[in-house]
This record gives structure tokens, C-alpha cells and sequence, in this order.
């Protein structure tokens, strides 16, 4: 498996304008702000849109973009295997704003979320508190909870998944809407 080519902040900030780029992560996460341009697709809805991003590809540059560069390296190898060559963004979002790079949030848009990671930290730490609390005030059998976090933990870490977030991707907060999508694929098919 190769690793995906990776563009630093100033780079795809002077030529934006010539990349397609596309953001995959939660719609939550894209509206607490995102690249100027970017097209919503999150992670996994990649798939329904090969014809699309395959199309804006052989067009131009296609810059795939996350909130640290894990999801859309991940994305890119996706994207590779289909036959469509993508960069990511060196340290995502978070680097961009990190560098001094505007992030668009747009008016009158839906509520921003936490981001993803923050999301499954927060899940995770409160799972392990709540069976360590039932497993001290009720049975030592709810101490389970905290060992199957940790152990979903470390194969999340062991095999770079997350199911955890595939969970929490599936909260309505979390989910695009259809129209969201549709919207992105037609404006990679209008590129």
C-alpha cells in the first residue's frame, strides 16, 4: 500500500484555485468550517461517488481533505485503488488553520459538531467512567465496558479503523443529508 502525496498548507493555498477539493469528513465537521471551494463527500460515501471524482481527476489536481490527514490518506488509498490519483492535505484542517488559512463556515448553515475524533474521545472516556462507576456501585461485571473500549481501542489503533466512528457518523448530526451529496456530485460533474 502506498502513501498518498501529500500537499503542505501553503502549497494548496496558492493553487486552490486549480484543485478539486474534497472534504471528507462528517457534514458536522465540514460546516465548523472547511477549505474555500471544498465539496462535502465524507468518508463513507466515497464509493457513490467514483464516476464524479474520477471525472474531476482527469480534469485536474484532486486535493482530499480531513481534519488531520488520516481520513483522507485513507480516502486517497480508496481513490487509488479505483484508479484515481488524489493528494492530501499535510495535517489537515487543522494545519491549514494552524498556518493562518481562512476556513469557510457558512451562514445560516446546520449547527457545527465536534469533530470526529473528538467525538469518539468523548464517547469512549465516558463509556469507561460509567462501566468503572456500575462496576464499583452495582456488579464487577459492568467493568467489562471499560475493558472492550479498551480493547476496541487498541484494534482501532493496531488496524488505523475506527468502528467507533463509524457508530457516531451514523447520529443524525452526523449524517449528510441526501441533497448535501447530491449537490457535491454535481458540481464535480459541472468542474
Amino acid at each position: 500500500m502506498t502513501t498518498p502525496t501529500a500537499l503542505g498548507t501553503d502549497e494548496a493555498c496558492t493553487r486552490l484555485h486549480e484543485l478539486t477539493v474534497i472534504d471528507v469528513r462528517t457534514p458536522g465537521e465540514f460546516a465548523s468550517g472547511h477549505l474555500p471551494g471544498a465539496l462535502s463527500i465524507p468518508l463513507d460515501r466515497i464509493g457513490d461517488a467514483l464516476p464524479e471524482i474520477r471525472g474531476a481527476a482527469d480534469r485536474g489536481e484532486v486535493l482530499v481533505v480531513c481534519a488531520s490527514g488520516a481520513r483522507s490518506a485513507s480516502a486517497c488509498r480508496t481513490l487509488a485503488e479505483h484508479g484515481v490519483t488524489a493528494a492530501t492535505l499535510a495535517g489537515g484542517t487543522g494545519a491549514w488553520a494552524d498556518g493562518g488559512h481562512d476556513l469557510h463556515r457558512p451562514e445560516g448553515g446546520p449547527r457545527a459538531s465536534w469533530a470526529m475524533e473528538r467525538q469518539v474521545r468523548f464517547t469512549a472516556g465516558s463509556v469507561v467512567l460509567l462501566g468503572l462507576l456500575l462496576g464499583l456501585l452495582v456488579h464487577p461485571v459492568f467493568q467489562l465496558l471499560s475493558a472492550g473500549i479498551a480493547a476496541g481501542l487498541v484494534f482501532s489503533a493496531v488496524t488505523n479503523t475506527c468502528g467507533m466512528a463509524v457508530l457516531l457518523g451514523k447520529l443524525p448530526h452526523n449524517r449528510p443529508r441526501p441533497a448535501d451529496l447530491e449537490a457535491a456530485l454535481a458540481a464535480l460533474r459541472a468542474r
